[in-house]
């Protein structure tokens, strides 16, 4: 699992709202860890949480490229969420900087 806290034109944002940001994604880190962790509780494939900073599809290709170099036998894909706005299909999202970028397989749930 990969959570990526991006913090979006930081370099408009004032210092006391990136220390707020900051704090939210310490918490939502949090969150997110003890769910996962409950959810994949027993299962037999090994999991781990990873938190990483900055540009949401860059950082998770540098993730997925790790545990592939780190580890050739292993498989490695990237899952993630298609966007439901309408201008994102137009712009560009997560989703299809992935689908142009991805070095391993990419899986995109509607």
């Amino acid at each position: 699992m990969v959570y990526v806290a991006h913090i979006p034109y930081a370099g408009v944002v004032s210092a006391a709202a990136l220390a707020e940001m900051e704090l939210n994604f310490d918490e939502v880190e949090q969150a997110l860890r003890t769910e996962v962790g409950e959810r994949l509780r027993g299962r037999s494939e090994s999991w781990g949480f990873v938190r990483r900073q900055g540009l949401i599809a860059d950082q998770l290709i540098a993730v997925a490229q790790t545990f592939r170099d780190a580890d050739a036998g292993e498989r490695v894909a990237i899952v993630v969420g298609s966007s439901s706005h309408a201008m994102h299909r137009v712009v560009g999202s997560v989703p299809v900087s992935l689908a142009r970028h991805s070095p391993v397989p990419l899986v995109i749930v509607p």
